[in-house]
């Protein structure tokens, strides 16, 4: 292990190097031209490592680059999992400029997860150099809508991971843990049709979908279940015409979490039984999970013992931890692959106005990535 964090150190110049790049490089998830871009970059960083490369397409994304690192005929294989595209648009850089002050990398993307890209490619060349790579098949895989939901790269990141024995996530780290478990996302929407009237001339003729939708959403915000870990939450919300007419129309949509998978029927049966309280009004309901969550499986858990005995020979006490929020590496553990998650940089600010890494955190998570890939069997 030290060993390899002498090396990730002296290959520091260089991966803060490509992070700066990479990050220069905007990618926004809606731009499929701008994402192409990154993907383009990041293959040829991955063909000059010797990797086989594919950019695949996958519309209306930019595409996904899938890197084939070690002989075609290993038993066992890795799947290293990230994204390329970011929250910000076309010419954050003006005021938000990518820039190296004193230990922190400040830029648009570095931490949510330009900088967890690199430290994967850091991580190979480390391998490539110890000889390793000769031995060990890794499958790089990066996508380009990721913020936006990965319909367009799920089908690709499950049919990678089913080939392989362990997946590492390259997602921001959580503090400076890795992650375990993340919860599962979900939309939903509502629309209520009532009858409009004259608000002072047929008050009584109107049906108010207003009133009805501030009734349902009360309604739904009582399926939340902190003891479980689910959550519904409304975020978007409208209706109405004009201050004196009674509203024919009102909408809301929102957002569910689950932290199991055997309450995703659970919640898509409480919006099912949804009715409307005026029974002259009309409700239309449309409910999804798009990410399963990721539990903290046997498989995973093992993997991270793993990692933590790896990180003791640093004299670093790796801890794990779970949030709210989901990446690719939901899907990948819900088909029973060990996944490890937020191996990425250590920062802050993920799509705000301050993001940045904490560079002195890079050689030790390179080199444990590194150490992970050589020993999984």
């Amino acid at each position: 292990m030290r060993a390899l964090v002498a090396g990730a150190r002296r290959l520091q110049p260089q991966q803060l190097a490509f992070i700066q790049r990479l990050a220069r490089i905007e990618s926004p998830s809606d731009d499929a031209s701008a994402t192409r871009r990154a993907l383009d970059f990041a293959a040829r960083e991955a063909h000059a490592l010797g990797a086989r490369v594919k950019i695949m397409k996958a519309p209306p994304s930019g595409g996904i680059l899938s890197a084939a690192f070690g002989p075609r005929s290993a038993k066992s294989r890795v799947l290293l999992l990230g994204h390329l595209d970011t929250v910000w648009p076309l010419g954050t850089l003006k005021s938000m400029p990518v820039k190296l002050e004193g230990k922190t990398l400040h830029g648009p993307g570095v931490f949510d997860m330009k900088a967890g890209v690199a430290i994967a490619f850091t991580a190979l060349r480390l391998l490539k150099e110890a000889g390793a790579d000769d031995r060990l098949a890794v499958q790089l895989l990066l996508s380009s809508d990721e913020e936006t939901g990965s319909r367009a790269s799920r089908a690709a990141i499950e049919h990678a991971a089913k080939n392989c024995s362990a997946v590492f996530v390259l997602e921001p780290a959580q503090s400076l843990a890795y992650k375990t478990a993340r919860k599962g996302t979900g939309n939903w929407r509502i629309d209520v049709h009532g009858r409009a009237a004259h608000a002072g001339v047929d008050f009584e003729k109107g049906r108010s979908a207003v009133l009805e939708l501030a009734r349902q959403l009360e309604r739904i915000a009582a399926f939340t279940d902190l003891r479980r870990g689910l959550t519904v939450s409304a975020g978007l919300i409208g209706g109405g015409t004009t201050t004196n007419v009674v509203p024919a129309h009102a909408w809301a949509e929102g957002d569910l979490r689950i932290a199991r998978k055997s309450d995703a029927a659970r919640i898509m049966a409480k919006f099912d039984r949804l009715r409307p309280i005026d029974r002259e009004c009309e409700i239309e309901i449309s409910a999804e999970i798009n990410r399963p969550p990721m539990e903290r499986t046997r498989g995973t858990a093992r993997l991270f013992t793993r990692a933590r005995l790896l990180a003791s020979e640093l004299d670093w006490d790796l801890e794990e931890a779970a949030t709210g929020g989901a990446s690719d590496g939901n899907f990948t553990s819900a088909l029973g692959i060990p996944t490890l998650d937020g191996m990425g940089a250590v920062g802050l600010g993920a799509h705000a106005a301050h993001e940045q890494i904490d560079v002195t955190e890079l050689p030790r998570r390179t080199a444990l990535l590194a150490a992970l890939m050589a020993t999984q069997e």
